[in-house]
């Protein structure tokens, strides 16, 4: 096996990017690699990279070193052009990406929503494509008071590649097989919808490990038509949205306590989906008193404002 050097090294948010690709005789591994670039490259970075999905290697880089991030993708050798244009819009807005995740900068979430909902919802109800929000941009839609980092999609395997089509000039990785932590193998992208300077982070992918028994509310990106949805309106254009309880799990995993209560409150407004709660945290690994206290925090009674597909 070849290990070639495409690009770099290039600056972007603190790090030093290189793109590399690891040929053999029937595919190509195409890799983002990121350093701490220090006082060279503007830094030093104001966080790390594993809130992008990167990872560091079991071994040393021979471009990076030891504490190299990457990023993998499995491609055809024929898609170098289109892996490099992402690989340079991904650390063009590196800076802004980090700023949001670690600094508090602005998230435009009405902007993005209303620059993908225009390009996706028409097109996927021709084609017959189905679609839906998920995450906390899900929630926030269902009216729960939580500021999202990114927007996810959830969508078929013909959807990921139409998304791939649809928002093109924003994607920050190729849509491929690639490795996500924690999630496996799975064909997916990213894209940063909107300025280098001021966007959303958007992520979409379908598994192509086996979900695990323990995926918990990771359930949420399982099967398009697995997943418990609601219906909601935005800018008159009626939404799929994952139904709470999955951000509400993920959120309690995590430890994230303000925006535990807030999909709580959530929850409890528009009413418990039936054994959903139950099915999520029997899969989630919270201890048992967590578990108990979720179940208590949701209970209530039924709301209105969203209505069961």
């Amino acid at each position: 096996m070849s290990s070639d050097l495409v690009s770099g090294p290039d600056l972007g948010g603190g790090y030093l990017h290189q793109l590399s690709i690891d040929r053999t005789d029937d595919r190509t591994t195409f890799t983002y690699h990121a350093q701490d670039g220090g006082a060279d490259a503007g830094g030093p970075p104001i966080g790390a990279l594993d809130a992008f999905g990167y990872a560091h290697p079991p071994t040393a880089c021979q471009f990076g070193g030891p504490r190299c991030w990457h990023r993998r993708f499995l491609l055809p050798f024929a898609e170098l052009p289109r892996v490099r244009q992402t690989y340079n819009r991904s650390r063009f807005v590196m800076e802004a990406m980090l700023r949001q995740r670690y600094a508090g900068g602005p998230v435009p979430v009405e902007g993005a929503l209303r620059e993908v909902v225009g390009r996706v919802a028409p097109a996927f109800a021709r084609e017959g494509i189905p679609w839906y929000v998920g995450g906390s941009t899900a929630a926030r839609l269902l009216g729960a008071a939580v500021e999202p980092h990114d927007l996810d999609l959830g969508t078929d395997r013909a959807g990921v590649d139409r998304l791939g089509a649809l928002l093109a000039e924003y994607l920050i990785e190729p849509v491929a097989p690639t490795d996500r932590p924690g999630g496996g193998i799975v064909h997916g992208g990213r894209a940063f919808v909107g300025t280098l300077q001021q966007g959303m982070r958007v992520e979409w992918a379908v598994p192509l490990d086996p979900v695990p028994a323990a995926g918990g509310a990771d359930a949420e990106w399982a099967s398009v038509g697995a997943v418990h949805l609601l219906s909601v309106t935005f800018e008159g254009t009626e939404l799929r949205v994952s139904r709470p309880e999955y951000a509400l799990v993920r959120a309690a995993g995590r430890g994230a306590t303000d925006r535990q209560d807030a999909l709580a409150a959530l929850v409890r407004r528009i009413g418990p989906e039936p054994g959903l709660l139950d099915q999520l945290l029997a899969r989630s690994g919270l201890a048992a008193d967590r578990a108990d206290a979720l179940r208590r925090a949701v209970q209530g009674p039924v709301g209105a404002g969203a209505k069961l597909s």
